[in-house]
């Protein structure tokens, strides 16, 4: 049983399903990254992940403990797994320190002055010290993206989930944001990311699922699944984009 683990886990939109009876269990200080083609399902598992997304059938849990059961308050759950989007969805009226310190504030019910020196040491930590006091959109793209994985940081979450976070950028940008990932993986932290990024998921991730049609498809390491995958959807898809 890994930290998070999701059993037989089934979600449909309507009459369309979308997520096929998953099995996935993610374990403690890994890196987890899903591909496969959009409409494939990845980013419908990560909102199950986080409790976005309500699940028909299966259980999601999180240390053991059942996430996913009927009436649970989701939002100690959303606490300890962060999530980052494709689209910033900075508050353009608020400067980057301000925008990171904001969850904190509301939902810890920390002062500014508390938040001050850990908030400073995580845009130190990321090369953005210069860049706290400016507002989004005297930010590029990348910084823009490394300011919302702050956010999501700032709530010292257990498990990170990255949604497509570099899709949006302009290729000269995704290095600044996958560096981050880098720093992020070095220091132990749980994520699982859904990407395009085949040479960052070969060279870091632990564990590669592809996904298609609301199926893991096929799951390994890095080296048997871009080397020398099973299935010849996993080979169609691989073929298409390396």
């Amino acid at each position: 049983m890994g930290l998070l683990d999701l059993q037989g886990v089934t979600k449909s939109f309507g009459d369309t399903p979308v997520i096929r009876g998953i099995d996935l269990a993610i374990d403690e200080g890994s890196l987890t990254c899903l591909i496969g083609a959009s409409g494939s399902g990845k980013s419908t598992l990560l909102r199950i992940m986080n409790l976005l997304e309500p699940i028909d059938e299966g259980a999601v849990l999180l240390d053991g403990q059942d996430i996913s059961q009927p009436g649970l308050d989701p939002q100690p759950i959303r606490q300890r797994i962060g999530i980052v989007f494709q689209s910033y969805n900075l508050f353009p009226h608020m400067t980057a320190a301000e925008n990171v310190m904001l969850a904190p504030r509301r939902i810890k019910h920390l002062s500014r002055a508390e938040l001050q020196a850990p908030v400073t040491a995580l845009f130190d930590r990321f090369g953005l010290t210069d860049r706290m006091d400016r507002y989004p959109d005297q930010l590029s793209g990348g910084q823009q993206q490394r300011v919302a994985i702050l956010r999501a940081l700032a709530m010292q979450p257990q498990i990170m989930l990255f949604d497509e976070i570099t899709s949006a950028l302009d290729p000269e940008l995704v290095g600044e944001v996958l560096d981050v990932l880098r720093q992020l993986r070095d220091d132990g932290m749980t994520m699982v990311l859904a990407t395009h990024e085949m040479g960052f998921a070969r060279a870091l991730a632990d564990r590669v699922c592809f996904l298609d049609q609301g199926r893991i498809a096929e799951e390994g390491r890095p080296a048997q699944v871009f080397g020398n995958p099973r299935h010849e959807r996993t080979r169609a898809f691989l073929h298409r984009v390396l």
